[in-house]
């Protein structure tokens, strides 16, 4: 059994001889205090980083290298590279379909293009076969999908006890550039519903325009839209369940001042609706907003634009991000929110602290603080 090393860096031991011996199978590198681990097995020596400059801590992670070092079966080791990617592929079918498809393709590439072959041993792989590999995906986006594919692969075998450890651990995916995507202004959005309503000779126009404008005052993605029933709303509660495709879970919407209208008028033009019909006729409204946007010139905005819109607008006005992150059915406490409208925040934050003055707050906007006299 061959376990490889990570690439060669100055805490690499065979670059060193100047490594101390901190106890039985343990050493530290002076230089940089990380700690590594030199085991002998089946009368093979293997040497691993322990990732940690803490002696405490690197004694219990060589205890747990040593035992899934004897978990390890060098016969199943033995296994090629394609036989791999032929396991793991058996292991992606429950995905989403456009998923299946971007990690078989990954796979392929494994297949066809590895620096070694596909016949390597996978025992015998090397993280410098991987790193080769994956440079040859030049955009970020593509580089981190094979190697989020190939590090769950090499876990797969890891977990089988194929291998000790993988050759991509530690391999770290790209940085991703976050650009500040376009969302309609509210005068544009009010403009792009007036623009889809007042195409009378298409049938669905007014259908359309409403469904689109749910998606901008409601903050809700077209999927979410499409499939809303009488059912999800309760008018007495102020609110609406739905459910999020993408993530698989149910979480409720406030019916918003400003959403309320619209949802009443729907239930009007309905007449008296079954609990399981749907909300809204049509499902996709993308080509009603891209003829709008081009009629009034402005970018080519899509149903996503709309919640940004809705999210900006939300955080403009004060409201917490964790409430808005409960409103998208987000489970991180609005990380994801504070991460990508990091532009906003900043320049709402500069218009709240005008709020901070000497002056004596107004009668009835005083919001109590529970627990604080």
């Amino acid at each position: 059994m061959h376990v490889g090393k990570r690439e060669q860096t100055n805490d690499d031991m065979s670059a060193s001889p100047s490594f101390e011996k901190a106890g039985e199978c343990l050493y530290r590198n002076p230089a940089s205090g990380t700690y590594f681990a030199r085991v002998k097995l089946r009368g093979k020596e293997i040497k691993q980083t322990l990732e940690t400059k803490n002696l405490t801590v690197a004694r219990r992670k060589l205890k747990d290298f040593k035992t899934k070092l004897e978990r390890t079966d060098p016969a199943a080791g033995r296994i090629t590279l394609k036989e791999l990617a032929d396991r793991f592929e058996k292991t992606i079918q429950h995905f989403a379909s456009d998923t299946i498809a971007n990690k078989t393709r990954v796979l392929n590439r494994v297949r066809e293009t590895w620096p070694a072959g596909a016949d390597r041993i996978i025992g015998k792989i090397k993280p410098s076969e991987a790193g080769e590999f994956l440079s040859r995906y030049q955009g970020v986006a593509g580089y981190n999908q094979a190697l989020e594919t190939i590090r769950a692969m090499f876990d797969l075998a890891e977990a089988d006890g194929m291998i000790a450890r993988s050759p991509v651990s530690g391999m770290k995916q790209r940085r991703r550039e976050k650009p500040i995507r376009l969302a309609p202004t509210s005068a544009e959005f009010r403009a792009i519903v007036e623009s889809i309503r007042a195409q009378k000779f298409a049938d669905t126009a007014d259908e359309s325009a409403d469904f689109i404008e749910f998606l901008g005052l409601a903050g809700l993605g077209q999927a979410e839209a499409s499939a809303l029933t009488w059912a999800d709303i309760n008018f007495e509660r102020g609110q609406l369940l739905t459910f999020r495709q993408k993530t698989r879970t149910g979480f409720a919407v406030p019916i918003f001042p400003q959403l309320r209208p619209l949802l009443e008028k729907r239930l009007a033009l309905a007449a008296d609706p079954s609990p399981g019909d749907k909300v809204f006729a049509v499902a996709d409204a993308k080509k009603a907003l891209a003829g709008a946007c081009a009629r009034l010139k402005l970018p080519n905005y899509s149903s996503r634009a709309l919640r940004r819109m809705f999210i900006t607008s939300a955080i403009e006005r004060g409201v917490d991000v964790k409430v808005i992150a409960q409103w998208q059915g987000h489970q991180d406490g609005g990380k994801l929110i504070l991460d990508t409208y990091s532009h906003v925040r900043p320049a709402h934050s500069e218009r709240m602290a005008q709020l901070m003055t000497s002056d004596a707050p107004e009668p009835g906007k005083i919001i109590p603080i529970q627990g604080v006299a």
